[in-house]
């Protein structure tokens, strides 16, 4: 596959799992990102490319950053993508304690 072709792919493919996890219809996100309704349904479908302006609100919607949103471009099941992906489905009360956790378990590796 063309190396355009796959980040094209890729985008669409990640829009439509981001809204998925959201459980929001391409419409309503169409509409919540100050867009005609099928305005995501013509990125998804191929039609269109969203804008680097667009695509940047489209990550913010889903507030992730460009590093988040293009993680899995280089290897969709790698542990790091795994867990960030849960990381980004948990309370912020549970991210305070997978912070301390990793806080804790980084200090007894390096401290000797």
């Amino acid at each position: 596959m063309d190396e355009v072709l796959q980040y094209e792919t890729y985008l669409r493919e990640r829009i439509t799992e981001l809204r998925g996890q959201r459980g929001i219809s391409e419409h309503r996100l169409s509409l919540e990102l100050g867009k005609s309704g099928s305005y995501i349904r013509s990125i998804t479908s191929g039609a269109t490319m969203p804008s680097m302006k667009e695509l940047f609100n489209i990550m913010a919607y889903f507030e992730v950053s460009p590093s988040e949103f293009f993680s899995g471009l280089s290897g969709k099941n790698t542990l790091r993508v795994t867990l960030g992906e849960k990381l980004r489905e948990l309370s912020d009360g549970d991210l305070e304690k997978v912070s301390l956790f990793i806080e804790w378990i980084t200090e007894k590796y390096v401290s000797p």
